[in-house]
């Protein structure tokens, strides 16, 4: 991580000659925007278009991250983990984003990102299990997240009343990606801390590459590789316009 802290830079372009004040302005700028877009078309492809189809979407978006990634100038030759170190991290990586896609076609953009913005619990929760970590907080940060969590019980339970889309099988996916999710950011941590050279570029290539193939599994079993084929064949291929803009976020992020 120290040499992405002498030289940062943004799809290419150098931000290193720009002091730290004007770096944070254009980075952060960059992924609320590519937030907020990302979020209405996610909703607008799984809504109204009826792309339900998460763990394809997932399976393409991987292998966007990758051509970005590659003109963004990363190599292996600049890895400094063993690939066997990203197993773990892309099975969970990869279930993750994909019941969360998935868990849009029976839920709404608002409701999904409520149960996203509590996944600090479970990973505060996690942390104090994680090999190498082991971490501890304080009480009144386990009081802010048992807060949180009150706030999208209320929300959930007038959403489920006001909501045109509201299933419990998106509960229970969302669910499932929340506790992948506190796996995820704890074996992050884990990696970054025990090789502190480790950077953002190679974490991200790294975990996708390794973490497409699972995701071939769920496909087949639920035959969603067919039918999402199919109809993307038909032109609808939103999942490719969306997933460059989560490659920004992640990487802004």
């Amino acid at each position: 991580m120290k040499n992405e802290d002498q030289a940062r830079s943004l799809f290419g372009i150098s931000l290193s000659d720009r002091t730290k004040w004007q770096q944070f302005l254009i980075c952060s700028s960059g992924f609320f925007f590519g937030y907020l877009v990302n979020g209405i078309c996610e909703e607008y492809v799984y809504n109204r278009l009826q792309f339900s189809y998460g763990w394809y979407f997932t399976f393409v978006q991987g292998f966007v991250y990758l051509i970005l990634i590659y003109l963004q100038g990363f190599t292996t030759k600049q890895m400094v983990n063993p690939w066997k170190t990203y197993v773990k991290l892309s099975a969970v990586l990869m279930g993750s984003h994909g019941l969360t896609k998935g868990s849009l076609a029976f839920l709404n953009y608002p409701a999904q990102i409520m149960f996203k913005s509590t996944k600090v619990l479970p990973v505060m929760i996690m942390g104090a299990f994680i090999p190498g970590l082991r971490r501890k907080y304080p009480p009144h940060e386990y009081i802010s997240a048992m807060l949180l969590v009150v706030g999208l019980i209320l929300f959930t339970l007038a959403d489920a009343h006001t909501s045109p889309n509201f299933s419990i099988i998106g509960v229970v996916m969302i669910t499932g990606a929340l506790i992948m999710d506190s796996f995820l950011g704890n074996l992050q941590e884990a990696i970054f801390t025990m090789n502190p050279d480790t950077t953002q570029m190679e974490m991200l290539f790294c975990s996708t590459v390794v973490g497409i193939p699972f995701l071939l599994v769920p496909m087949i079993l639920t035959g969603e590789l067919f039918r999402a084929w199919s109809s993307c064949s038909q032109g609808e291929n939103a999942p490719t316009a969306l997933a460059a803009l989560d490659r920004m976020q992640a990487y802004q992020g």
